[in-house]
């Protein structure tokens, strides 16, 4: 039942203009939402309109409970985290004359009221306060738009912001005003958020057999060990408990994840086992698989992860060693580790490089060609390049993935905290810090969706979850709204039909995409994901947008084009571990049929990334045009298709270098690079460097180096800096710091 709020208005209304006639007006704000509803109309403009907040408590405690006007329920904000907000989407353009909130006790001691016209960007304070008094406050303001917040700031208690009612009011007798809206989203309804995770999401419990568990396993390794380009995707989530004697086998695009808001609410006493049985032991090409947020024991106390690129292993709690090859140390080349602690020692064994970040480790035995650390407890230290160690103390600033967890509830989505000179996973000394998002907060995409109902649930303020499959875009998705996370599940393709750019940032704050793949069409994209507009130029320090487990890839699954795979042209912009892939394999691999010019171009300042991995481009690589600049690891295979010397030249130049800082930049630096040539088409072919760069005392390179593997050669590492990488002799040739 509804609770009526102000069955007394003209009563109190006149009441307390005798007040004021007298001078007095301390009752004023002892009969709030009654008193100054009187100047405005007596419509609440919020009532069962479009709520979001930047988090919520639960499910329960929704941003939609302050606007049903039902004075028993309440949005709650998760505990202890400032700054938190509320929104409501008025539908249109509105001028505004008085506001009403009805604070539970968790009320906000300082906080702003914004309205802004899109929802995103120009956030216009009508009211602020540091001695907000909490209870029912009426606010008395003057502005126009068709969005509203609150935006706290500073809590009253340790709790969260909780707020029982929030009403608008504007002028006597009106309404929103008629004028078109200026926002981006489609009209009709609003679209609803959560819902199910469709059929590929395969969702295990404690109290299944291990028998059962075990079956289903199988069954989707036995489909997925060998379909390398093939459109089938899988999720599984294992429910917070204890499982025994399972070897869950990952093969392409599955990923293996638990649903405790920690590593160890999930507990699998068995193996989650990367192999490369299906290549003979060469694991060179396990792509796509991933496995998150468990406790693993494994049974020979030794854990086998043989995998190369987009394989993440992230959040996991191994209580024993790993060993990052197959059994006969095979070829192997490429891998990522983060938040997660390994109580033994891992053995690299054949991996040529390796990157490893923000983690706690017993041990690390081996290197061959260049193992990089970041913020890594327990990790060897410098010594590259014999052997080829580089370590980093510390992570000059991270934000980890966001991760679908279940609780009470239901489903929620956690996005860790910034954190800035970090070591050592975030959860190890107690939960990770962040806020928490109920599943109802994000709208579900399924295969089939369209752009334009992408673009609705953003504009509606509703975060993207896309459940596993193939999603095929010949629009873009606009991310418009500061701190909208689009969150991937089981390696969710997006694919760019009829030449697209399938997804684009603006220039806002925080926004987080995280665990997709993004697919070239057979018409040419200028590029498949864009972070911020051409030219944006504001400061996002305080909130970085973050590209966490994003991979694109040109060809291999048919022909393909783009001319950019990934630009970044916002500022503070945080790269944690991509994958940007011009096929050298697969259906339509070819110097015409999957041409790409460049698969990383950043443009933004104060740019961080960490695990590069970046292949096969038939111009530069990567091009830094930004300053201040960081790369903590890169990998890099020059493409192996050019059709001559002639033919892959510029500027009298031989070849294009992997990793550009371009002359304009002032301020650079970067760890552990390698970058490898093998010339199939034309053996001949001599490329005159991997790195090029402007010489600087700011721009700075340490312990990068360059391989011929065996068809062609790289006469420089960086610039006229390091000798000839040669075909007839397959090891590193290294340059330890540069300039």
């Amino acid at each position: 039942m509804r609770t009526p709020h102000r069955p007394h208005r003209r009563l109190l209304a006149a009441a307390v203009a005798v007040l004021a006639a007298l001078g007095t007006y301390a009752l004023v704000a002892l009969t709030p939402p009654a008193v100054a509803a009187t100047a405005c109309g007596t419509t609440n403009l919020a009532l069962n309109r479009p709520a979001t907040a930047s988090s919520a408590e639960s499910a329960t405690l929704s941003a939609a409970k302050a606007v049903d006007g039902d004075a028993s329920t309440r949005w709650s904000s998760a505990h202890g985290v400032d700054p938190q907000w509320i929104q409501i989407d008025l539908g249109q353009s509105t001028q505004i004359c008085q506001v009403v909130l009805q604070w539970q006790r968790s009320y906000a001691k300082a906080y702003r009221i914004e309205v802004s016209s899109d929802g995103v960007n120009g956030w216009t304070p009508i009211y602020s306060t540091t001695t907000g008094p909490g209870g029912t406050e009426t606010l008395a303001v003057s502005g126009s738009g068709r969005y509203i917040r609150m935006y706290g700031t500073t809590r009253a208690t340790q709790y969260g912001y909780s707020l029982y009612e929030f009403s608008v009011y504007s002028g006597p007798g009106t309404s929103p005003s008629s004028s078109p809206s200026t926002s981006a989203s489609p009209s009709g309804p609003p679209l609803p958020g959560g819902g199910d995770l469709g059929s590929n999401v395969i969702v295990f419990d404690p109290s299944q057999s291990s028998t059962t568990i075990q079956a289903k396993l199988d069954q989707i390794f036995t489909q997925q060990e060998k379909n390398q380009f093939g459109t089938e995707r899988y999720q599984f989530l294992f429910k917070p408990g204890s499982y025994s004697g399972l070897n869950a086998q990952i093969g392409f695009y599955t990923s293996i994840n638990g649903l405790g808001q920690n590593p160890q609410d999930v507990q699998i006493h068995g193996d989650i086992t990367v192999d490369a049985g299906w290549m003979q032991g060469n694991a060179t090409q396990n792509f796509w698989r991933s496995a998150e947020n468990l406790s693993l024991y494994p049974v020979s106390g030794v854990d086998r992860w043989a995998v190369a690129q987009a394989a993440p292993f992230r959040r996991i709690d191994v209580h024993g060693g790993m060993t990052l090859a197959s059994p006969n140390c095979g070829w192997a080349s490429g891998g990522y580790i983060a938040d997660s602690r390994v109580s033994g020692t891992i053995k690299p064994c054949s991996q040529q490089q390796w990157f490893t970040r923000d983690s706690t480790i017993g041990g690390w035995q081996g290197a061959l060609w260049n193992m990089v650390f970041s913020g890594v407890q327990g990790a060897p230290a410098t010594s590259f390049p014999s052997p080829a160690i580089t370590t980093l103390a510390t992570s000059p600033v991270t934000q980890e993935k966001p991760y679908l967890y279940a609780d009470a509830s239901g489903y929620r989505v956690f996005v860790p905290s910034l954190r800035t000179n970090s070591s050592g996973a975030t959860w190890t000394n107690g939960q990770t810090p962040g806020t928490s998002l109920s599943i109802n907060q994000f709208y579900v995409a399924k295969p089939g969706v369209s752009a334009a109902t992408l673009n609705q649930a953003v504009a509606q303020g509703l975060n993207l979850l896309f459940t596993p499959g193939v999603y095929h875009l010949n629009q873009t998705v606009n991310i418009n709204r500061a701190g909208t996370v689009v969150l991937g599940l089981g390696y969710a393709t997006i694919v760019a039909d009829n030449g697209a750019l399938p997804m684009a940032v603006g220039d806002v704050d925080g926004v987080k995409i995280a665990g997709l793949l993004f697919d070239a069409g057979a018409t040419n994209s200028p590029a498949l994901l864009q972070v911020g507009p051409a030219g944006a130029s504001a400061n996002h320090a305080g909130a970085p947008n973050l590209i966490s487990d994003v991979f694109l890839r040109v060809g291999g699954a048919g022909a393909a084009k783009v001319t950019n795979a990934l630009v970044v042209n916002n500022n503070n912009t945080i790269i944690d571990h991509i994958w940007s892939w011009r096929a050298d394999h697969g259906d339509g691999a070819g110097w015409t049929s999957n041409p790409a010019d460049t698969g990383l171009i950043v443009n933004g300042q104060n740019v961080t990334a960490y695990g590069l991995f970046v292949e096969h481009f038939e111009k530069y690589n990567v091009i830094w045009n930004g300053n201040g600049g960081k790369t903590i690891f890169f990998q890099n295979e020059l493409p192996y298709d050019p059709p001559s010397a002639a033919a892959w030249s510029h500027d009298g130049i031989t070849g294009y270098a992997a990793y550009k800082v371009s002359n304009n930049v002032t301020s650079h630096e970067a760890w552990g690079m390698g970058s490898y040539c093998v010339f199939t088409t034309d053996p001949s072919i001599a490329a005159y460097h991997s790195f090029e760069a402007p010489v600087s005392a700011n721009v700075k390179f340490h312990d990068i180096l360059t391989v011929s593997l065996g068809k062609g050669s790289i006469t420089h590492v960086i610039n006229d800096t390091g000798d000839a990488a040669l075909p007839d002799h397959v090891t590193p040739h290294t340059v330890v710091s540069y300039p």
